[in-house]
């Protein structure tokens, strides 16, 4: 298998045929295909001689598919000799369905079933590029071979479209092609596919199904091929334009998620199971994925990839399922009200048995860690590349289940999530090919930190050694936390500013319940103050300031709530409080801001990093890399502002959220004074956009203005006119929220220089040591009430989520490479 191709030689066993005749195959194939192209006048639909030559005597890889059909060709025959084109499409169909009839008894038919689905996988993007061919599979086919077909009249009306996805259903739960078959074998007990309850089918144990059918690799190919094809007929998406509105449903998605496939309750359940359940490592000895060929992984991914497809979906705009239905027997609760009709997003919305969500988040967690996995022989294991799926898969369940996102933050598993995540966003920092795995990533911890258990949990120590570019520490998870966020905002790409809000709002919202921050973790928060806070940062941009009252509230949050464990902060902030005092005395006379602008323009040096106090990075790591030059991407649209994404709400005394007056809420932070566009990332980049470790020029230089920018965000072109005023900067300053801080310095520092003094020490440890018996309990301002800002459903992510689960499915999908070089509206393939 090793030699000629795993596809290719199950292919010739299973249908018989040996090398000559898969040669013989080859070149029939396409002369048949030339026949097509050159035909100037319509074949008829009933010439089986002629549309046999398609499917029936060939036994081809879907890799030889994609060379003896040439996309000029498809193309050539769309313009020219259209009725044939939409001749080939509707027999493909037809074969199809005639298949999912007769249950595809012998080999031939399932030769003929494999071929009909590798060329529909070909042709229908070359349908889809081309908005007049739109409507054709939605239209119903008048009289084309519908003689030769058996069809009751309620068949006939049926649009193309829909008789194509029920067929595909249907065949994917066809006994002996893609299940195994419960009865004996011989033709006369051949199962009938329309009798049988395809419950019983299901591909994998564990959401609702406790039988693990015995793997087949025949059938694995099988149900990937017709897979790849459903993915297909999903991508009509594609081919749409992103707008404002995101709820325009996908037709395809809409209908095969619907009651009127009757087997979208075993097809989602088997899709989930498949992907849950699959353990790359298997049998655990090294090497093993270099012997064998692994039937399940490309099944697994596509089934990823089909699954994310299918729960496309805006929450924002329809009825969400409560949260707190009844536990009964069933796998999906029936309690609840009906919520949405893609089925798809309503069965993922109601898995309620802890037993399902343990299986399903162990799986995810243990597929997310796999690319960590560190053994002491080097690519010893497999590893998994599809770990961006399985993150919008995760998303989508934290989004429509809020019983999962409680039952992950129940406990600590949800750091198995939580350490691959901060690990990828880590590796990706400096990639400006994966822009979107990092907004991903932090919209996922976004999510959680609007939940007060996800706080909690970061207290837990962290003691998994994966080895990663961030200085040695020994702490918890939110020390990993901060650390790697540090390390993002000083030495990623420059596409990642439009992140910074939202990586601050994240350790705002977990910092009242952080126990104890290490010393490393207190150096990072102290040095991205300093950095965000030099005037002429402040005075760049008409958004910068945010970053400063959010690393305030940071500061305020941890004084108040948990001064006792956190002396390493308290003691960092004693050491840095020129800072604070810079602030407070921050000048707002015209002169003192012209001089602030002048001294960017003279130097972009930027503040050195010692002051970070970089430590040694982790053994065994590397650093964060570029891009490979000419690595493909896709564009991404704009994401929403932070207040546009976030909706603040106040945690009552006894744990319990409510929203926050807006009105109210201005004092304690002005960062929704100015609605915030972010950058639009559709520009390519330009060679100086890698920022070197040694500087962190990221801070500095505002959001890169490139006169070949399309699609201009207002925001982008109003901040180049923009200048700051006195009044604009009294208007903030004066709220800023020091008064906790300027409290603590006021009643400690006199203490401890009085300990320096009289001890004679320069000794960190003595004076930690005083500071963590020290307290300040009467001596603070009142407690103000914590804030968090929780994520909120919008249009904007909607969108913001097909484009970039497409743009990852666009570019995951290379052998055979479906969308390539086809006229794909939805983004922009660029190259970095």
């Amino acid at each position: 298998a090793a030699v000629g191709g795993p596809l290719t030689l199950s292919r010739s066993q299973s249908t018989g045929g040996g090398r000559m005749g898969n040669t013989d195959s080859k070149l029939h194939f396409r002369k048949a295909v030339i026949q097509l192209t050159t035909k100037t006048q319509p074949v008829e639909a009933t010439d089986d001689a002629f549309w046999d030559q398609f499917w029936a005597d060939t036994a081809t890889s879907i890799q030889d598919v994609f060379t003896l059909v040439p996309a000029a060709e498809i193309r050539a025959v769309r313009e020219e000799s259209p009725s044939n084109l939409a001749t080939l499409c509707y027999k493909a169909v037809e074969k199809l369905v005639q298949g999912a009839e007769s249950g595809c008894t012998n080999d031939k038919d399932k030769q003929i079933i494999i071929n009909c689905t590798q060329l529909l996988t070909r042709i229908l993007p070359y349908i889809f590029e081309d908005p007049d061919w739109r409507g054709f599979f939605w239209s119903t086919v008048p009289g084309a071979g519908r003689g030769g077909a058996h069809e009751g009249d309620d068949e006939t009306a049926r649009p193309l479209a829909e008789s194509l996805l029920l067929a595909i259903a249907d065949l994917l739960f066809c006994p002996d092609f893609t299940v195994q078959s419960h009865r004996k074998t011989g033709p006369e007990t051949a199962e009938d596919l329309h009798c049988i309850d395809s419950c019983e089918y299901i591909w994998e144990a564990g959401v609702g199904f406790a039988h693990s059918p015995p793997h087949n690799y025949i059938h694995d190919l099988n149900r990937t091929e017709l897979l790849k094809l459903l993915l297909t007929c999903f991508s009509e998406a594609v081919y749409l334009p992103p707008t404002s509105e995101g709820n325009i449903l996908n037709p395809w998605v809409q209908f095969f998620c619907s009651t009127e496939n009757r087997h979208a309750l075993p097809l989602f359940t088997s899709l989930l199971n498949i992907v849950c359940a699959y353990d790359p490592v298997g049998y655990g000895f090294p090497y093993n994925h270099l012997l064998f060929s692994d039937y399940r992984e490309p099944l697994v991914e596509v089934a990823a990839q089909v699954l994310i497809a299918t729960l496309d979906h805006d929450a924002s705009t329809s009825l969400s399922p409560s949260v707190d239905g009844t536990t009964t027997s069933t796998a999906m609760d029936d309690t609840e009200p009906p919520g949405p009709e893609n089925l798809f997003v309503n069965y993922l919305s109601r898995i309620h048995r802890e037993e399902d969500f343990q299986f399903i988040l162990k799986g995810l967690a243990r597929l997310l860690n796999n690319p960590l996995l560190q053994t002491y022989l080097p690519n010893s294991t497999k590893k998994i590349q599809f770990h961006q799926e399985l993150l919008v898969l995760f998303w989508k369940l934290c989004d429509f289940n809020k019983k999962f996102l409680f039952y992950a933050l129940k406990s600590s598993d949800v750091l198995d999530i939580l350490a691959p995540i901060l690990y990828y966003l880590n590796d990706a920092r400096a990639d400006q090919s994966r822009v979107g795995l990092m907004h991903i990533g932090v919209f996922i911890l976004l999510l959680l930190s609007g939940e007060r258990n996800f706080g909690v949990r970061l207290n837990k120590p962290y003691s998994v050694r994966v080895p990663m570019d961030i200085p040695v520490f020994t702490g918890t998870h939110a020390d990993l936390l901060i650390i790697v966020f540090h390390k993002i905002i000083t030495s990623g790409h420059q596409r990642l500013q439009p992140l910074f809000d939202c990586l601050l709002t994240i350790v705002v919202n977990v910092s009242p319940y952080l126990k104890s921050l290490s010393m490393v973790a207190a150096n990072k928060l102290l040095h991205l103050l300093e950095a965000f806070s030099t005037t002429w940062f402040l005075f760049t941009a008409s958004q910068n300031h945010h970053l400063v009252f959010f690393l305030l509230e940071v500061f305020n949050n941890i004084i108040q709530y948990q001064f006792d464990g956190n002396s390493n902060l308290v003691y960092a902030i004693i050491r840095k409080r020129n800072v604070f005092h810079q602030l407070a005395n921050l000048p707002t006379d015209p002169a003192a801001i012209q001089k602030a602008l002048q001294k960017k323009k003279k130097s972009t040096e930027p503040i050195s990093r010692t002051n970070s106090q970089e430590g040694v990075s982790m053994e065994g790591s590397r650093p964060a890399a570029p891009a490979e030059p000419g690595t493909l991407k896709t564009s991404l649209i704009a994401t929403p502002g932070i207040d546009k994404l976030t909706e603040k709400s106040q945690v009552s005394e006894d744990g319990t959220l409510s929203p926050v007056d807006q009105g109210q809420d201005q004092a304690a932070s002005p960062a929704e004074d100015h609605p915030v566009t972010l950058a639009n990332d559709t520009e390519s980049s330009s060679g100086g956009d890698v920022i070197a470790a040694s500087s962190c020029r990221t801070f500095w230089e505002a959001i890169p203005r490139n006169p070949e920018r399309r699609r201009k965000p207002s925001s982008l072109s109003s901040a180049s006119q923009w200048t700051p005023s006195p009044d604009w900067v009294i208007s903030w300053k004066s709220k800023l929220p020091l008064q906790t801080i300027m409290r603590l310095l006021q009643v400690l520092v006199p203490q401890v220089e009085k300990i320096c003094i009289d001890k004679g020490l320069t000794d960190e440890s003595e004076i930690l040591k005083f500071l963590q018996h020290g307290t300040l309990v009467g001596l603070l301002p009142v407690p103000h009430p914590i804030l968090i800002r929780k994520y909120q459903a919008n249009s904007g992510t909607a969108m913001w989520f097909r484009t970039y689960m497409w743009g990852v499915i666009y570019l995951r999908n290379v052998d055979p490479p479906i969308w390539y070089d086809t006229d794909v509206k939805l983004f922009e393939i660029q190259r970095v």
